[in-house]
């Protein structure tokens, strides 16, 4: 049979020192064993494969060695020491709490806490996923955690803090542990490979690493994967064929499409990675983070924030400079907003190529390999007038027009079979750039607000039915907060809907324009129905009625234990 160990176990730290991303709770172990101010109950809480059971192990270890170095580090000398090692050691006691979660367990371990150690100071009891346990076997453990022998250290952990009880948290120093960053990993990846003599790239390694999300277990299994697969010499395309990853070469070239407008060539990519069995999904939010790196490599003083190698931000760097920063903005937008709708699409292959063909657009520079040639360049589509004009002859100058008292701009013709993104966005861009016309704000008086409103409702002549609701309808004026409230009423409820949809953002801002007033608000109300008495008509009601308004009655009938019913 073969000795092989994994890498998991087989490199598995065995000092602080050794310890991979949790330098802070390394340091604070270290000194409290250092001034003898141990705990009697820990509580090692965080994401899977970071370090929990090995820092426990290593703490136990250390309490216990008989020469501890002058870091606190344990010899592997002494008898406690080279028991660990052997995995014979009676000081430590460990508990898989996911299968021995009932009072009998717990009760078991209990009357093992009462034995002291035979060798050692402590006794050390880790309990691995304690969140675990029953609600019988967490108040059964309550009591002996509270006030444990002194020999004896509990060391609880948990991936899943929240469904701990607080008086178990109570009696717990807490120590929350860190997903583990791409720099520690691959430096860890990086010794390792150099020990087992396996040739492989930092690209390879970070793809690990980012695969491994933070888990430092989970980068070793996936490592000894890819050495399995790959044999001694390791290949980036190895490796993320292996793993199912998507290059970043594809994310380059999209984007390079998008700034060309050549839509044809992002369908075929989109094509092939589809071919190739990648999720969709997967595909437009890796399309996303490409465009989040692009965004950070071109942002002077974010270079942190990239967890790349130096290879893969030179390339971001060298897009990044070609790229707009409002192009980078907008296509962000897009591919988040594709990711949102995917799954509510109907056809999601077409939702997301649209969202491609959108990306393609943005530059204004659409590119068509099949009819490229009756495509409109964007110069034509941002003047349709010198295009149309005849080669070499200059256009004739514009009319000039008299300038109007308000300042309103007009669509431009649309001339040409088409209109690129580039073109409505400048458009709609203009819009909001254009001047408005400034409002005072001053409030008018109750008058003046009535005499524009009659104003305002001889403006609708061409609907009827709203000039009607305007002139005829009840009209309260108030003011709050330094704010003009019309509140004009109308008869149903229907009507009140229809307006509140259809109408109200219109008549607003026709009323402030008319009145020169920004703060001046509208509301719609229906018209309050007045309740009408109730007229008593059956026999009982009229007799309940009666003795309600005559006590002497209601008297009589109590003492003649009349019915009226």
């Amino acid at each position: 049979m073969s000795d092989y160990i994994v890498s998991a176990r087989k490199y598995r730290p065995d000092s602080f020192e050794s310890l991979i991303g949790q330098d802070n709770i390394a340091r604070t172990l270290s000194n409290s064993i250092r001034r003898g101010q141990l705990a009697h109950a820990y509580l090692f809480c965080g994401p899977r494969g970071v370090g929990k059971t090995t820092t426990a192990r290593i703490f136990a270890k250390m309490i216990n060695c008989a020469n501890p170095g002058e870091d606190m580090e344990p010899c592997g000398k002494c008898e406690s020491c080279v028991s660990f090692q052997e995995g014979r050691s009676y000081c430590i006691h460990e508990l898989d709490a996911a299968s021995n979660n009932s009072v009998e367990d717990i009760k078991t371990l209990m009357e093992q806490v009462q034995v002291p150690p035979q060798v050692g100071k402590y006794s050390v009891y880790i309990i691995d996923e304690v969140h675990m346990l029953s609600q019988a076997a967490f108040n059964a453990f309550l009591k002996t955690l509270e006030e444990p022998p002194a020999h004896a250290i509990f060391i609880l952990a948990t991936t899943e803090k929240h469904k701990i009880l607080p008086t178990i948290l109570s009696r717990c120093q807490t120590y929350d542990f860190n997903r583990i960053g791409i720099p520690d990993m691959v430096r860890n990846l990086r010794g390792i490979a150099q020990k087992e003599g396996v040739k492989i790239d930092d690209e390879s390694l970070h793809v690990i690493a980012s695969k491994a999300d933070g888990a430092m277990r989970d980068a070793l299994t996936i490592f000894d994967q890819t050495v399995a697969f790959c044999g001694t010499d390791v290949k980036y395309e190895d490796v993320i064929r292996n793993l199912n990853v998507l290059d970043h070469e594809y994310s380059f070239k999209l984007v390079d499409h998008f700034l060309a407008g050549n839509y044809g060539g992002a369908f075929l990519i989109l094509d092939e990675i589809l071919s190739k069995g990648f999720n969709a999904l997967h595909f437009v939010a890796s399309l996303s983070t490409h465009l989040r790196n692009l965004v950070v490599a071109g942002t002077g003083g974010l270079e942190p924030l990239l967890e790349l190698p130096d290879s893969l931000k030179k390339r971001y760097a060298e897009q990044a400079s070609r790229c707009p920063r409002q192009f980078l903005f907008e296509a962000l937008a897009i591919t988040t907003s594709c990711e949102t709708g995917y799954k509510a699409a109907v056809n999601p292959r077409l939702h997301i190529e649209f969202a491609l063909m959108k990306l393609s657009y943005l530059m204004g520079k659409p590119s068509d390999s099949a009819g490229a040639g009756n495509a409109p360049s964007s110069a034509s589509l941002r003047d349709p007038v010198r295009a149309n004009a005849p080669e070499g002859a200059s256009p004739a100058p514009p009319k000039e027009e008299a300038p109007a008292p308000a300042p309103a701009r007009q669509r431009r013709p649309l001339k040409g079979s088409s209109l690129s993104m580039s073109a409505l966005m400048e458009e709609k861009k203009e819009q909001e750039e254009a001047p408005q016309v400034a409002q005072s704000q001053v409030l008018p008086d109750d008058e003046a607000v009535l005499a524009k409103w009659k104003e305002l409702s001889g403006q609708y002549s061409a609907k009827p039915r709203l000039q009607s609701m305007l002139s005829s309808g009840n009209i309260r004026i108030s003011e709050e907060s330094g704010v003009k409230q019309v509140e004009f009423f109308v008869t149903n409820e229907a009507q009140r809907q229809w307006v509140e949809e259809k109408m109200l953002r219109e008549l607003e801002t026709r009323l402030r324009e008319l009145v020169n007033c920004a703060k001046v608000n509208v509301v719609v109300s229906v018209t309050p129905v007045e309740e009408t008495a109730k007229v008593p008509y059956m026999p009982e009601e009229k007799a309940k009625d009666l003795m309600e308004k005559n006590p002497e009655v209601r008297a009589f009938v109590a003492d003649m234990g009349l019915d009226t019913k």
